[in-house]
């Protein structure tokens, strides 16, 4: 039996593997990864590696085993089709008898476009008869933190969320819980709605970047038109910047606040503070 762990050189991959092996042998983990180089530091330390790709069924032929509990990590490939996707693991989990395929969704709360491809996930999941663990994970704070620059040259939190709150916590958080639901029991056919401890505005936001970096740092609402303009102005494709323009929207309507606690029960603790990730960016 193996936890099998899919993208696992991702950045919430890597953090769950990471928090594996403080919990179980290191040969009772297997990454699922494209590019072995990638995790050669993993490989160094026990960790078994498999070469796969969502997008060649036939590399997850004979991946899993009977009794393995799977973690599929939600590809980002948003061009490629996701659903179709992830249904490649979907169907070999259930050809080899999984004990659990653990997926990270997104809140069920949340009505934005990308939500879409989570829902079709878990449709499917819920369809093959695998049992499973949905893992909505809330918004991390390292959407924003890791992305400070624009907002520190110009003295300004740009978003189309209005008084909006988000319940976000980092990446290590998501994947505490995540390792949780591997290693622990009872997890099958649960739906886990996963946010931070404490919901905070983009008000809010600006004050802590302020703080942390003794900056004049203010919010500016924009509409979600504008919004999605200084996206693609920055670079963006269109579709994904109106996709993540339209995550702001669901943020001003509420559905970025999770309230539930599954969070902190899961992985032991509280959440990580968004002030604590700002300063940890800010130092970086």
């Amino acid at each position: 039996m193996s936890i099998v762990v899919t993208g696992a050189t991702g950045h919430l991959g890597r953090h769950v593997v990471e928090q594996l092996l403080e919990k179980v042998p290191a040969e009772q983990i297997t990454a699922v990864v494209r590019d072995e180089a990638k995790a050669a530091d993993f490989a160094a330390r026990g960790v078994k590696l498999a070469v796969a790709d969502y997008n060649a069924p036939e590399t997850f032929g004979s991946l899993f085993s009977a009794g393995d509990k799977v973690l599929l990590i939600s590809g980002n490939e948003f061009d490629k089709g996701r659903v179709g996707q992830h249904k490649v693991v979907i169907e070999a989990a259930k050809a080899a008898g999984v004990a659990l395929l653990a997926y990270t969704s997104a809140p069920g709360s949340l009505t934005a476009a990308l939500a879409d491809d989570h829902r079709g996930t878990e449709e499917a999941l819920l369809a093959s008869g695998v049992p499973y663990a949905l893992l909505r994970n809330g918004w991390y704070h390292e959407n924003y933190t890791e992305n400070l620059a624009p907002a520190l040259e110009h003295g300004a939190v740009v978003q189309a969320a209005g008084e909006g709150r988000v319940s976000s916590a980092s990446r290590a958080d998501y994947a505490a819980a995540a390792v949780a639901v591997l290693t622990g029991e009872g997890h099958e056919n649960k739906t886990y709605e996963l946010g931070g401890d404490e919901a905070w505005s983009f008000a809010e936001y600006a004050a802590e970047v302020s703080k942390a970096t003794g900056k004049e740092i203010a919010y500016s609402p924009v509409s979600v038109e504008a919004y999605t303009g200084i996206l693609t102005g920055a670079g963006l494709p269109g579709p994904l910047a109106a996709v993540l323009a339209g995550v702001d929207a669901s943020i001003e309507k509420g559905e970025l606040v999770v309230s539930t606690g599954d969070l902190s029960r899961l992985a032991g603790r509280p959440t990580t503070p968004l002030a604590d990730a700002i300063a940890v960016a800010v130092k970086g």
